[in-house]
């Protein structure tokens, strides 16, 4: 079982949260974006752009941060950020 975990943080207190869960066999990246899609329509956002220093952390931490800069359209909160919390 694949588990993300995504929450949307504004002044060090949580806006928003969700636990994606994915049983399928796609790749881990598949599930990746498609809980970091569903997340976002969760929570009425644009789709955040991959930066380098968020590929980076996400390859080695599985964990990051998409912040103001991530964003086409202003966002009203601090970050969005991801974890996977549980893979097979």
């Amino acid at each position: 079982m694949f588990r993300l975990w995504a929450k949307m943080i504004s002044e060090n207190r949580l806006l928003k949260e969700t636990c994606l869960e994915d049983a399928g066999k796609d790749t881990r990246t598949h599930k990746v974006f498609r809980a970091l899609e569903e997340a976002c329509v969760q929570f009425d956002l644009s789709r955040p752009i991959w930066l380098d220093k968020n590929i980076a952390e996400f390859k080695r931490y599985s964990k990051t941060r998409f912040t103001a800069d991530n964003f086409i359209e202003p966002i009203d909160f601090d970050y969005l950020e991801i974890h996977i919390i549980e893979e097979d």
